[in-house]
């Protein structure tokens, strides 16, 4: 079995994220929230067959609450997924221009204070109209990248 790079697929965390997107793929179809106005419809309209019962209420309760329980790990994993993609390119994008700021890549990684430091620099510049100024120094620790790794 190949995940599409030639390498051998199957492990857990590729498993989970091939059914996870799929899943969330499905779940965003418009048939899928049609299906799911239709469930709630014949739930609402069985009610006076099934004299409004604890039992008619809890069939609904329970069913909306595990779905929205598995939905939330679902989701957040093609969430984690895309974020870390966009990440990634807008790393690069910073690497490859001559002008870019690459302090800022990897900026997902920055404290909250260095964040804020950054906000703050631009609301500045956007007040002004002019560029964000160079920081002095960068205060975290960073690994220098390498172009490539000799074998």
């Amino acid at each position: 079995m190949s995940n599409g790079n030639g390498k051998p697929s199957g492990g857990v965390n590729e498993r989970f994220h091939e059914f996870a997107h799929k899943t969330a793929r499905a779940m965003g179809n418009p048939w899928a929230f049609i299906l799911a106005m239709l469930t709630i419809i014949a739930w609402a309209v069985t009610g006076p067959m099934f004299n409004y019962s604890n039992t008619w209420q809890l069939v609904i309760n329970t069913g909306t609450t595990i779905i929205t329980f598995l939905a939330v790990f679902l989701i957040q994993n093609t969430q984690n997924r895309d974020a870390r993609a966009v990440h990634l390119k807008l790393d690069e994008l910073l690497r490859s221009g001559e002008k870019a700021r690459n302090y800022l890549i990897d900026l997902q990684n920055m404290s909250d204070e260095e964040l804020d430091e950054l906000e703050h620099q631009f609301q500045i510049c956007r007040k002004k109209r002019v560029a964000v100024p160079e920081p002095p120094i960068v205060t975290r620790a960073t690994k220098p990248a390498t172009e490539s790794k000799k074998m």
